[in-house]
């Protein structure tokens, strides 16, 4: 007896794992929220740990009922399953939006080969983590960064089945559960461990290690529970194969009990997603967590046979978004990126419709995936399904016109995805240009601040090597210090800021000897305002605060007021973004409305100041080189001096000269 053949034998309200499509739309949900109203909702990026608990839960339920059913697990046939299961959709997502960010914007293409091999080969987080990729952070919008959950997922499937024929040797069901449990806590561990040595959010976000432990435990979850077995193997999860027979009824007083549990997990999860700060400490060390242990509850309460919390979000809207949630978590970031690309061509880049047109296409084209590639690859297979394509005299009405349709579409984008292959920007001049900041950082921190030369330029005494040919001598050697401006001197400034700042750092540390600069790449407002409020707590905080996180995304004005409190009378200097992005002109009105608002607040208008300079910026279009490393360090000299200049700039005490900053905090 098939699944499908299964779930048709037994009575509708005993024959299924209730809710867990219901749970799937929530998930889901919380994550295009998330990416297409970030202000919105800031911790909606926990959807995907939602998920990891669902789908750690059913895969590990569907293998013991068919262990218990079979006396063995089919481990070639469960990953047949899941080649059907996963890869045309993907498959379809990458030629698809590839090929539309050929016309979107070669910037969409940068590393798009090592995107297309980490997402074919599920290994994308991991690639991503090589990059230095943020999944917090919007300056280097990769257009497929969304895939690097589908990668642990997968390199999960691959592990869970060996690990589970060990683990159906114990003794006993507690035994299992407590062995995946342990499992999963040491993960969690490790991810608050990691974030508490200062390691790079990328790696403890993104790492298969630290953000395994959803998955785990809804394993734990799924030994936990008595699953009575079936008499066939189980097959995909979907609606057909959440099937659980039930022997026992549930009492009026159990069913107030779940729903009741329900209602405090699905409080706890809405909490945390509209409180939590992305990429925050509070979210490694709690944050992800709580959100696993409300799933956790969310799923054990929604899937007990006949479970009234099932029967609710088993409505049709979310059994229907949740049947689609893989093809629509696919579908919905690139083609998010792919649509702000165009607006911006137009000039129609309106605050509603980027995110409304990219909802709309998501749906639609997760839609027709789901109905017209992946069902019917499940349904016959992936080898039969291409035999029929290859064929399509075979097929008849509808079903020619969807072959015909399919082969069209890989016409037209593979060969188009081998030219955005070839025809992808390089990095590496901003690579060259960040790398110059990081010496700088590190010279720093030896307490010997060194503008980096290369060989050639050390020998012949010439400018660096990364300043742009053919520049008049105006711009080639202008002095960074303009001795009629009376700045604030370097030692009462502490900077912090993203990579743009970082790829000023020589020229900042030139023009400010004894400035103290943090600066990385990939950094919101969020974390700046945590490193800042850091140094304050330990006394470190100097007199001058210049802030340079505009570019990776939009900036909450609670983060704003937020820097304000710490800075506790301090002077503060806000150095706006210059980059083509969405959020970019809001964030600068935002910045200089605050200034305005504020005393002893400015603005460094960068924004303005580096489209004046010629060749200053490196081939991304956002990371200054040289010469745009001394543009940048003039604004920040000029807001200073307008800062110093006010009048009504709040009055303090001659500081004294600070130690350097511990050296945790660069």
């Amino acid at each position: 007896m098939t699944s499908a053949a299964l779930t048709s034998a037994l009575p509708a309200s005993r024959n299924r794992l209730g809710g867990l499509d219901g749970l799937r739309a929530i998930a889901v949900g919380l994550v295009l929220v998330y990416h297409l109203f970030p202000e919105v909702l800031p911790g909606g990026f926990l959807g995907v740990d939602i998920f990891f608990v669902i789908s750690g839960f059913l895969i590990t339920t569907l293998l013991i009922s068919e262990h218990e059913s079979t006396g063995k697990l089919a481990l070639a046939s469960f990953w047949r399953r899941r080649a059907r299961r996963l890869l045309p959709a993907l498959a379809l997502v990458l030629l698809v939006c590839t090929s539309a960010a050929v016309f979107a914007g070669k910037e969409l293409l940068v590393n798009i080969m090592a995107q297309l091999a980490g997402a074919s080969l599920f290994v994308a987080n991991w690639v991503y983590i090589a990059l230095g990729t943020d999944y917090f952070a919007q300056d280097n919008a990769e257009l497929f960064r969304n895939t690097w959950s589908l990668a642990i997922e997968e390199q999960f499937y691959v592990v869970l089945p060996l690990v589970l024929i060990f683990a159906m040797r114990m003794r006993s069901r507690a035994t299992r559960v407590m062995f995946f449990t342990l499992l999963g806590l040491a993960s969690a561990l490790l991810m608050g461990t990691l974030a508490l040595q200062g390691i790079p959010a990328t790696r403890v976000y993104f790492g298969t290690d630290t953000h395994i432990f959803g998955l785990l435990l809804g394993v734990a979850l799924a030994c936990a529970i008595k699953t009575p077995s079936f008499s066939a193997p189980a097959t995909e999860f979907g609606s057909v194969s959440n099937v659980l027979p039930s022997r026992h009824q549930l009492t009026t007083p159990q069913q107030i009990g779940l729903l009741l549990a329900g209602a405090l997990s699905f409080g706890l999860v809405g909490w945390l997603a509209f409180t939590l700060r992305e990429g925050s400490q509070e979210s490694f060390l709690g944050g992800f967590q709580m959100a696993t242990a409300a799933a956790l509850v969310l799923v054990w309460a929604a899937t007990r046979p006949g479970a009234w919390l099932g029967r609710v979000l088993d409505i049709a809207p979310l059994r229907w978004i949740g049947e689609r949630s893989y093809g629509i978590y696919l579908w919905h970031w690139p083609l998010l990126l792919i649509v702000a690309a165009f607006a911006e061509q137009s000039g129609a880049d309106t605050w509603w419709l980027v995110p409304s047109v990219t909802l709309a296409l998501t749906l639609a084209f997760a839609a027709l995936s789901f109905r017209f590639i992946e069902q019917p690859v499940r349904r016959i297979g992936l080898g039969r399904s291409i035999k029929r394509l290859l064929k399509p005299i075979q097929m008849r009405g509808r079903e020619l016109a969807v072959g015909w349709a399919t082969i069209l579409v890989i016409i037209l984008t593979v060969p188009t995805t081998g030219y955005a292959i070839t025809i992808a920007p390089s990095q590496e001049g901003a690579a060259e240009v960040v790398s110059r900041g990081e010496a700088t950082l590190e010279s720093q921190n030896t307490g010997i601040i060194t503008k980096p030369k290369d060989d050639e330029t050390a020998a012949t005494g010439e400018t660096d090597s990364l300043m742009p040919k053919g520049l008049g001598q105006d711009w080639a050697n202008k002095p960074l210090f303009n001795p009629n401006l009376a700045p604030i001197e370097g030692w009462e400034i502490f900077a912090v800021g993203d990579s743009v700042m970082l790829a000023s750092a020589p020229e900042l540390a030139e023009a400010f000897p004894e400035i103290w600069i943090d600066a990385a790449v990939s950094r919101g407002m969020s974390a700046g305002v945590e490193i800042t409020s850091e140094l304050s707590a330990r006394g470190e905080l100097r007199q001058v605060l210049v802030v340079g996180l505009g570019t990776n995304g939009p900036v909450d004005d609670t983060d704003l007021n937020e820097l304000l409190r710490i800075a506790d009378g301090r002077r503060i200097v806000l150095v706006n973004a210059y980059a083509d992005r969405w959020w970019v002109p809001e964030v600068n009105q935002q910045l200089a409305d605050f200034a305005a608002a504020h005393r002893g607040v400015v603005l460094a208008d960068w924004a303005t100041a580096i489209p004046q300079v010629p060749d200053g910026l490196a081939g991304d279009d956002i990371h200054p080189n040289p010469i745009g490393g001394i543009a940048y360090a003039e604004a920040v000299q000029t807001a200073l001096t307008e800062l110093q200049s006010r009048k009504e700039q709040p009055k303090q005490a001659s500081p004294a000269k600070p130690a350097k900053p511990s050296k945790s905090n660069s």
